[in-house]
């Protein structure tokens, strides 16, 4: 039945007109003042209202409420990218509307660039992912990427916080365990709890509810762009996140810098991590029994050391279990089971394996760090780990 169906009209509703509401500009209004309350900083906003911003919706469901949003903070520089302006599920100005991709983002990097702006804001589609364009030193477009987007904005709140006496001894974050250990190392150092769940935001939108009346959430994300501020929605929100980036644009300006180079003071302080992806697809029933050998192979020899660095934790989620190779002491893992792969060297690097439930596809993440003791030496560093990451691929013969 459901097959014969060629298009949404020809579904009829049978039942009681009645019985359905149809949501109103209250929600929107209600949703936006629980947003305006996340701003940790108005008095910047106030000083930089006109700083440049181009967003763009990519032909999805942002443009209706990231505008609006960017205002109510008091933004009044806000340039749409109108070729995507409009919510079209053809999305004919890309070939993917994701923010991830450069390509996806060209039309926005390339009008900031005309317009001499201070960042780009991208939303996926459905607005719970975000991407973000912002200058480097050299003066080039250069698009973050998720961890990095994470990490920034969750350092800018718990420094915020802390600055305005704002922070509460039962404060948490959250991140996923395939996202940079930066954001552990900043709650570290603001004496914040964290914790990590499994890929996918439904187990930090989980964690919030069970720890609800009990601790107070602040912020969390996961590498794959997506991030929550406040516990007001329990999924990732791209709207809330526009408009905290502006805010950190703006605060940056104010003090004389761009949100690269507050990057990379943040690096500076907390260590230089430089992340990569794998995706190693594998079809079919030989595909399927490849990623089970391949997990099984990593389990049973695990590997004893990684670009010159000894693997002192195995962490395999499927038994719940994360092994010191060291002392081999253990202890539970404190998520769900799944299966997941993580070594952990003694430099810090971290590497994980995670065949996916719905593809098939076995997928590597690595998270590598190096210390940065200037950010004069950001570049030079930051070459030396992609080269870290580039051996220990070759090590583990992934390619």
């Amino acid at each position: 039945e459901v097959n014969k169906i060629t298009d949404v009209r020809e579904v009829k509703f049978d039942g009681d007109p009645g019985r359905i509401h149809t949501i109103g500009k209250e929600v929107d209004d209600a949703y936006l003042a629980e947003v305006k309350q996340l701003s940790v900083n108005p008095a910047a906003i106030q000083a930089q209202h006109d700083l440049g911003i181009v967003y763009t919706p990519l032909h999805g469901s942002g443009i209706k409420l990231v505008p609006p949003a960017l205002a109510e903070f008091g933004f009044t520089n806000v340039s749409v990218v109108q070729a995507q302006a409009v919510p079209d599920g053809n999305f004919p100005t890309v070939q993917s509307p994701n923010p991830e991709e450069k390509s996806a983002m060209q039309l926005a990097l390339d009008q900031a660039k005309a317009q001499n702006a201070d960042i780009v804001l991208a939303t996926d589609p459905d607005a719970d992912r975000v991407g973000v364009g912002v200058k480097n030193t050299a003066g080039e477009w250069v698009l973050l990427n998720g961890n990095q987007t994470a990490a920034l904005l969750t350092h800018y709140l718990l420094s915020a916080r802390a600055k305005a006496g704002k922070q509460q001894p039962n404060d948490f974050i959250v991140y996923t365990i395939v996202t940079s250990e930066i954001l552990g190392d900043i709650a570290h150092h603001y004496g914040i709890t964290y914790y990590r769940t499994l890929t996918g935001f439904k187990y930090i939108a989980g964690l919030i509810r069970e720890l609800a009346g009990q601790a107070q959430y602040v912020c969390g994300g996961e590498e794959s762009y997506g991030f929550l501020i406040g516990d007001f929605v329990r999924d990732k929100d791209a709207v809330s996140a526009c408009a905290l980036v502006a805010e950190m644009a703006a605060v940056a300006k104010a003090q004389g810098r761009t949100l690269y180079e507050e990057m990379q003071q943040m690096y500076a302080q907390f260590g230089l991590y430089v992340e990569d992806l794998i995706s190693l697809t594998k079809k079919g029933q030989r595909g399927a029994e490849e990623i089970q050998d391949m997990m099984a192979n990593l389990r049973k020899n695990p590997p004893a050391t990684l670009a010159g660095s000894p693997v002192v934790e195995v962490r395999d989620y499927q038994t719940g279990q994360m092994r010191n190779l060291q002392t081999g002491a253990e202890m539970p893992t404190g998520v769900e089971s799944s299966n997941v792969l993580q070594f952990i060297t003694a430099a810090g690097d971290k590497i994980s394996a995670r065949p996916s439930g719905t593809e098939p596809k076995i997928k590597f993440y690595f998270s590598v760090k190096e210390p940065l003791a200037s950010i004069a030496d950001y570049e030079v560093v930051h070459k030396k780990a992609e080269a870290k990451i580039k051996q220990i691929i070759d090590e583990m013969q992934l390619k």
